[in-house]
């Protein structure tokens, strides 16, 4: 994996149609403001599989016995904890 541009913010603004062609062609580029990051341009694949949402049928059932034997006894426990 190549490693990222880092541009700030004012570079960044000049050189925008530079940055959206490296997009195009698959670069994405940190925009940082006094040298911290604050955005990111990436190329519109990369975003939209960092935004679709997971399935959650892989951990169905990963939290069976998380609240003990008697789920229900155990949260109304913590609710007249939290009412005191």
């Amino acid at each position: 994996m190549c490693r990222m541009l880092r541009k700030g913010a004012e570079e960044a603004r000049n050189q925008l149609p530079d940055l959206l062609a490296a997009a195009e062609k698959g670069r994405s580029t940190i925009i940082t403001r006094h040298g911290r990051p604050v955005a990111a341009l990436v190329p519109i694949d990369v975003y939209g599989s960092a935004v679709r949402q997971q399935p959650l049928v892989p951990v169905a059932g990963s939290g069976r016995g998380l609240w003990g034997r008697d789920s229900g006894r155990t949260l109304r426990k913590l609710r007249d904890e939290w009412s005191r």
